[in-house]
Formats: C-alpha cells, sequence, structure tokens
C-alpha cells in the first residue's frame, strides 16, 4: 500500500533548537510536525528551503493589545497587533487580561477572549493582571488556572495598577499553593511620583527627563523588594522587562540565595539606549516607555547576561500608542508639556525575532540562545511547551524560515502594526522572514499575509514546568 503523503515538507532547511542545529527534512500533517530527517516519504506541498534557516515559530509572552487606558485603548488590537506578530515571524503571543479594579479576574478574562476570539492572526495565551489581590481574586486564582491562566501579574508602579508589598506577598503564596506563577513589573513608584513632580515643578518637561526620575535604582530597589518577598513566599517569581544592570545583580543574589526567579527583557533595552531622549519631541516620545531606554553600560550588561544563558526570555512589551491623538486612542502628544503625561509603550512585534537573529548574526548570541530566548523559554515558563517552542514530532508545525544572506532595514513604513513608527527605525539586520507557517498552514509567504483573520486559537496553558 502506498505511503499516505504528508501535507507539507520543508526540505534541506538548517533546523534550530535550543540546543542544537543540523540539516534535515520537516514532514508536518495535520498541523504537527511528524518527522525530522531524510527521505520522508511524498508530500502534498514540497518546500525547498536550502539555504534557510528553520526556527520554531516565536512565542512572545509579554504583549497589550486592546488594552484600556486613558482617553481610550492601545492602538493594536488582536487583529492589527497579530498580523505584525505573523510577518515577524511569532506565531504564539501572551497577552494581559486585565482585572478591573474591585472587579472579577473571571469577567476579565471573559473580556479578553470577547478582544481576541475571530481576530487573532496568531495563536494566544492570556497571564491575569491583578489590581485587587481581595480574598475573591484569591479564590479565583484557583478558578483561572482550570481556564488555561497559570501566571498573573501584579505591578509594583502606576497608581491605577499599583499592589502593595502585602498584597505581592498574598498573591505569592495563593499562587505557590496552586502551582501558578507571578510576573512583576518592579519600579518603585513612591520614589518616581516624588520624582516627577520635583522636576515638573522646575519646568522640566522634556522626555529627556523620563529617564531621571525613574532611575535604574528605583528598577533595582523594586526587584530587590520582589525577590525577598519570593523568598518569604518559598514561590517562584519572574521579572518582566528587565532593564537594567543593578536589577540583574539584584537577581543573581537571589538565584545564590536559591531563590527561583526566572526575567525577561526586551530588544529595546538592547539595540537603544537613554539619549533617544535628547532628539527632537516626536522622535524622543517614541522611546517613551517603561522602564525607560538606559544608557549603554545597561546594555552591555544585558547583552552579556543573555550569552550566559540568564534570561529565560526576550519579549516585546508590544504597547501601541499614535503619535497624535486620536478618538478613542490616546497619543503621544499628550505629553507636549508634560513628559510624564506621554503613554509609554512601543511596538515590537514585527521587529522582535529579526534583531534577535542579528544577534546571532554579529556573535552576541549562538543560534540555540536565540531559539531559547524567542520561543523555547517563554513557553518553558507558561506552560505552553513542548506544544509550541520546539521543532519536534508531536509539536504544532509552527515554522518560521530565515534567510539569513539577505540584509533588512528596519522602517515604520514597511510594518504591519498600528502606528506609524518604530522605534528602531534604520537598524540594518542580517536576514529575512521569508515564510511563516502556523499549525502547518502557510501564513505569510515572501512579505504576503496569507493566514485569515481568526484563525488564531486560545491557548490553554499547563501548571509551571520550568528549571532554573
Amino acid at each position: 500500500m502506498a505511503k499516505k503523503p504528508h501535507d507539507l515538507l520543508i526540505r534541506g532547511a538548517t533546523v534550530l533548537s535550543a540546543s542544537d542545529s543540523f540539516v534535515a527534512d520537516i514532514a508536518v500533517s495535520n498541523g504537527r510536525v511528524i518527522a525530522l530527517g531524510e527521505d520522508l516519504g511524498p508530500a502534498q506541498e514540497s518546500i525547498d528551503a536550502r539555504g534557510l534557516v528553520a526556527a520554531p515559530g516565536g512565542v512572545d509572552a509579554h504583549t497589550h493589545l486592546d488594552m484600556p487606558c486613558p482617553g481610550g485603548t492601545t492602538a493594536d488590537d488582536f487583529s492589527t497587533g497579530t498580523a505584525a506578530a505573523l510577518f515577524g515571524g511569532t506565531t504564539t503571543i501572551i497577552d494581559f487580561a486585565t482585572q478591573q479594579r474591585g472587579g472579577s479576574c473571571l469577567k476579565a478574562l471573559q473580556d479578553w477572549h470577547a478582544k481576541a476570539d475571530g481576530k487573532s492572526f496568531t495563536d494566544y495565551a492570556f497571564h491575569m493582571a491583578i489590581t485587587d489581590m481581595s480574598e475573591s481574586a484569591s479564590r479565583e486564582m484557583k478558578r483561572l488556572i482550570g481556564e488555561g491562566v497559570t501566571s498573573f501579574k501584579l505591578y509594583m508602579a502606576y497608581p491605577a495598577l499599583l499592589s502593595d508589598d502585602a498584597a505581592i506577598l498574598r498573591a505569592l503564596e495563593r499562587s505557590n499553593e496552586i502551582g501558578g506563577l507571578i510576573a512583576l513589573h518592579c519600579e518603585n513608584e513612591p520614589a518616581i511620583d516624588r520624582l516627577i513632580k520635583e522636576a515638573i515643578a522646575a519646568g522640566h518637561i522634556e522626555p529627556r527627563f523620563h529617564p531621571l526620575t525613574r532611575p535604574p535604582q528605583a528598577e533595582a530597589e523594586a526587584v530587590s523588594r520582589a525577590v525577598s518577598l519570593a523568598e518569604t513566599a518559598q514561590a517562584p517569581v519572574y521579572i518582566v522587562h528587565l532593564s537594567a544592570a543593578d536589577s540583574l545583580e539584584e537577581v543573581r543574589r537571589a538565584r545564590r540565595r536559591g531563590v527561583a526567579v526566572l526575567a525577561e527583557t526586551c530588544p529595546q533595552y538592547l539595540y537603544l539606549a537613554s539619549h533617544e531622549y535628547d532628539k527632537p519631541f516626536c522622535e524622543a516620545a517614541r522611546s517613551v516607555i517603561s522602564p525607560p531606554l538606559r544608557s549603554k553600560e545597561h546594555s552591555q550588561a544585558l547583552w552579556q547576561a543573555l550569552s550566559w544563558g540568564e534570561f529565560q526570555a526576550v519579549a516585546t512589551d508590544h504597547c501601541t500608542f499614535p503619535m497624535h491623538s486620536k478618538p478613542g486612542k490616546p497619543g503621544k502628544d499628550r505629553g507636549l508639556k508634560d513628559f510624564s503625561k506621554i503613554p509609554g509603550g512601543a511596538p515590537g512585534l514585527e521587529t522582535r525575532m529579526l534583531l534577535m537573529w542579528e544577534a546571532v548574526q554579529k556573535g552576541r548570541i549562538s543560534s540555540s540562545r536565540f531559539v531559547d530566548l524567542t520561543s523555547t523559554g517563554p513557553a518553558k515558563a507558561f506552560g505552553l511547551y513542548p506544544r509550541k517552542g520546539h521543532l519536534m514530532p508531536g509539536a504544532d508545525a509552527d515554522i518560521v524560515l530565515i534567510d539569513p544572506q539577505h540584509r533588512t532595514t528596519i522602517a515604520a513604513a514597511d510594518l504591519h502594526h498600528a502606528v506609524d513608527y518604530t522605534p528602531f527605525e534604520g537598524i540594518c539586520v542580517h536576514g529575512a522572514i521569508r515564510e511563516v507557517f502556523l499549525r502547518g498552514r502557510r501564513a505569510v509567504s515572501q512579505g504576503r499575509l496569507l493566514a485569515k483573520k481568526g484563525q488564531g486559537r486560545f491557548l490553554q496553558c499547563s501548571q509551571r514546568q520550568f528549571c532554573l
């Protein structure tokens, strides 16, 4: 009897994993990887991938799509944001469903399902951002685990989202009981608030005062407090968007004490520096994010830590605002006369994978670390592995084919997110995304979007499975 042909055969690619690289064919059927090797049999569709690199589709564990904010919502919803993600080789995102203070976490999850269902081009999962760690929220955390939401974020900054140390400790203890993972935004809000008020009172209203009022010490102090609370609760903790060398040292000290601390950083903290804030308003405002960009010595420390395996993920913190305000879409121009009113956030979903591939080309990280940071690591940290994050039999056939010989210059005019700028404008990378497959179906080909809106599926995360 003739062997049934595979749905897809990718031939002769250099296949990357978090531990290895090798030349092989990849056979795909029913949306899953069936086999890797040679002479894998016939296929209904065959692609010659000789000279191309095949990596697992990217997993971005930190996005903010259709997020409510004063004056409306962020510019990208689940349609535009995930389309941009696909063009950039990311096939799975994890977004933050956010509890309204005093409200229900389960209601927040329903709201985020409504935002994403039928709109997402990529597969997606959710963290739950808790703004009110009440007894009700504590009970709901267990139910959320059953709904496939196994990670919970609390903020040590922003008055509308802020949790105090007691609430964070309760969350860590509760999460540990039920097998979840707490993620923390670490900045010292009272200190920052005072520095901002002093700056504005002195007439210091330009964007260049943004990093001066959110100094590295305000982040490092909060990281120190966060890991101490985790140590007290004997619970693991995940530090989001770590930006400063001082914060990195706090993570190292905690790990030496045996605290299970996971951490992510973002391309903006690796490729950009605080001198961006010295530019004219529109150029400076596009880089207003929190934590802010740091001086170059901080990015150098982060690069070294990446190469040493000290980070579990590189995420984007994709959070977009137009330069000019529109109805329902607050813009960066809100801060023309007060830098503290500039909405904090920047696009990054479409540029993350190529920026990190450039790090491979420049010898900053290995190809295995590239895969670990952009796909395998976040998939493991948040309970999506081995379905996501690895090209092996049984895994979803989320595959990105990269042409390492082609050069790409990042330009806002070529990107697909909902704002007309990128903080990475003009950066040249040695590589190009040629083909992207989501569950074995061609989603992007030669710069054309082939995926259908709404084909992304909700992913239930399992309970934590990481190791340090």
